[in-house]
């Protein structure tokens, strides 16, 4: 099992999760993060601590492209473990519909 981040952070981004993280790997793109599935250690402290609930088992039904997008862009994006500010539009960003289809971005984010 693994932790997958999925279409909720989008955009809403908030970084409290990398803080918690004992192996670092989370990884940022420009208006989203990612978990590296070969990295995570399933010990779950990340879940509890996403405002936006956009963690995820990789056991819950329906995540099996949220898990091959995690492991494409953990790839291809920077590791990121310290954290910083959420976009000031995070709280409205929080909750809406298609976010994947509407705002996802490849670009990577800064990275620590």
């Amino acid at each position: 099992m693994t932790y997958v981040v999925t279409d909720n952070c989008i955009r809403c981004k908030y970084m409290d999760c990398v803080e918690v993280c004992p192996v670092d790997c989370f990884y940022e793109g420009e208006n989203m993060l990612v978990i590296h599935p070969d990295e995570c250690i399933d010990c779950g402290v990340c879940e509890p601590e996403c405002p936006a609930e956009a963690i995820k088992p990789d056991t819950e039904p329906g995540l099996d492209s949220w898990l091959q997008i995690n492991a494409e862009y953990a790839d291809k994006w920077p590791n990121i473990s310290q954290k910083r500010d959420a976009p000031a539009d995070a709280k409205e960003m929080d909750g809406v519909e298609g976010k994947f289809e509407k705002f996802f971005s490849a670009e990577p984010g800064e990275g620590d």
